[in-house]
């Protein structure tokens, strides 16, 4: 699962003395599709705002013929206002949110329709015939954010919802309102996924998970941008920061809370040393705990 960055966000320009390397994903993964063959690969989350519908809905289809219907799609509005503002300064003044709906909206009929034409406040386009369409049947799309505005999104245009970091109460709820507004819009909830994205600290014990986690850059990063308003305890209980037998507790929990992907997990480390413990580890004492998923029917 990849991320999306154009350019430096303020706040991680400011942490480092150098800049770092922020790769674009979509031509990561098409040097990925040719190097691997069962992983499956997904944008976790391409910035929509930042993007152009026709491009990037080319970009997606062209990917998932690169490698054999692998690809999931994931799209948000992302995280730093200062990275669009600084790529898009015309559009300081516009609603992130307004961009999503359009740009959803867009890609679905992209995606979907043998010709496909849009006319919206930020975006347009007339009787575009894009193809190939996808090399899977239907390319999922997850649709990430936290708030009611993105579950009706996801309810309405998507194969899955993401947030991040909420709780396992937070998730139930979220999904019981995934389920109304699919109801509301006629579609069958069934067909829809609910993920999450977690950060992963695991150690020893539940104090020594947690002091890995605050020495960290993510931690850094969550305590300007992420943890505005939400309590450094409650982010703790509400990600995967423990030992092994606590993390597998937090995930059955999650699952009865109607999670069934653990999409864009985010291992910490001080350098990819650590990072790779960190994979190993839960690999070890986590993944094997659970039954292999069966894939859902819409990701062939």
């Amino acid at each position: 699962m990849a991320n999306d960055h154009i350019c430096t966000p303020r706040s991680i320009r400011d942490a480092f003395d150098s800049p770092p390397s922020f790769y674009e994903p979509l031509i990561t993964f098409a040097y990925c599709a040719a190097r691997t063959r069962q992983i499956r690969l997904m944008t976790g989350l391409v910035v929509l705002p930042l993007r152009e519908p026709v491009l990037l809905a080319k970009q997606l289809t062209t990917l998932d013929h690169c490698c054999n219907g692998r690809l999931i799609v994931g799209v948000g509005h992302g995280a730093y206002r200062d990275e669009f503002e600084a790529v898009l300064p015309r559009l300081r003044r516009a609603s992130r949110a307004n961009l999503m709906d359009e740009g959803v909206e867009a890609l679905h009929l992209l995606l979907s329709e043998p010709r496909a034409t849009f006319e919206g406040l930020h975006y347009a386009f007339e009787d575009v015939e894009l193809y190939p369409k996808a090399k899977q049947r239907k390319l999922p799309m997850f649709i990430g954010g936290n708030t009611e505005r993105a579950i009706r999104r996801a309810a309405r245009h998507g194969d899955g919802w993401l947030p991040a970091s909420l709780s396992p109460q937070q998730m139930d709820s979220g999904k019981a309102r995934l389920v109304h507004y699919a109801e509301e819009v006629g579609r069958d909830p069934a067909e829809l996924s609910v993920a999450t994205q977690l950060v992963v600290c695991m150690g020893r014990t539940q104090q020594e998970a947690e002091e890995r986690f605050k020495a960290s850059q993510v931690y850094q990063e969550w305590t300007t941008v992420g943890l505005s308003g939400v309590a450094l305890s409650d982010f703790l209980s509400a990600n995967l920061i423990g030992t092994a037998d606590e993390v597998c507790q937090r995930v059955s929990v999650l699952e009865e809370a109607g999670v069934d992907h653990l999409a864009g997990l985010i291992f910490l480390g001080r350098d990819v040393d650590e990072v790779l413990d960190q994979m190993d580890q839960f690999g070890e004492s986590v993944i094997r705990v659970f039954p292999e998923p069966t894939p859902r029917a819409a990701y062939h």
